[in-house]
């Protein structure tokens, strides 16, 4: 019996994951641990600081320029996620959701499309259920390791630290869009 690979040796999707990758046409993605390291700074009054990755950033874009729908489901409500996913046209915002699998089915119903259709990236517990409804589930290297068991893609990197890039290039590979979208970038 085949011994599934260490989650470090998963840097790119199987050949499974690849053809999963392929039918996405909406991404969600989770915020803390995913988006962020899931480090999370208090103010002396209280309000939230969170640092993002401008690798992980332009991965969203390259989504969303290639028709790829992306979307953001996390459990707590922050202005400055609102403004992160307004700056990366990211139009489908949940936050403080307390069950993501509701928000998942709103968001399918809002959109038309099947959780075939949808992929979803998160780190811990709270995201397993809708995990497990997508047709396409990836996470950060350091995602805890009863998500990592369960996921399609591990990223190599972390989270916040270029994770939804690496997920969001393999979902372009997969649709062979990175190609002509590199070739753009470097002028040709």
């Amino acid at each position: 019996m085949a011994q599934k690979p260490s989650p470090a040796a998963q840097t790119a999707p199987s050949t499974d994951a690849a053809g999963r990758a392929s039918r996405i046409k909406l991404m969600v993605f989770d915020v803390d641990g995913v988006f962020t390291d899931g480090s999370l700074f208090f103010t002396a009054d209280g309000d939230t600081m969170k640092s993002f990755n401008s690798l992980d950033g332009h991965g969203v874009k390259l989504l969303e320029r290639t028709g790829v729908q992306t979307a953001i489901i996390t459990g707590r409500q922050s202005g400055i996620v609102a403004a992160r996913a307004k700056e990366l046209g990211i139009t489908h915002l949940y936050q403080g959701v307390a069950d993501k699998t509701v928000a998942l089915a709103e968001l399918l119903g809002v959109t038309g499309l099947s959780a075939a259709e949808c992929g979803y990236m998160g780190d811990d517990w709270p995201d397993l259920a809708v995990m497990r409804r997508c047709g396409f589930a990836a996470a950060p290297a350091n995602a805890h390791p009863e998500v990592l068991k369960r996921v399609h893609c591990v990223a190599q990197a972390r989270g916040g630290h270029g994770a939804v890039r690496e997920v969001c290039d393999a979902i372009l590979r997969a649709q062979h869009r990175y190609d002509a979208l590199l070739a753009a970038a470097l002028g040709d």
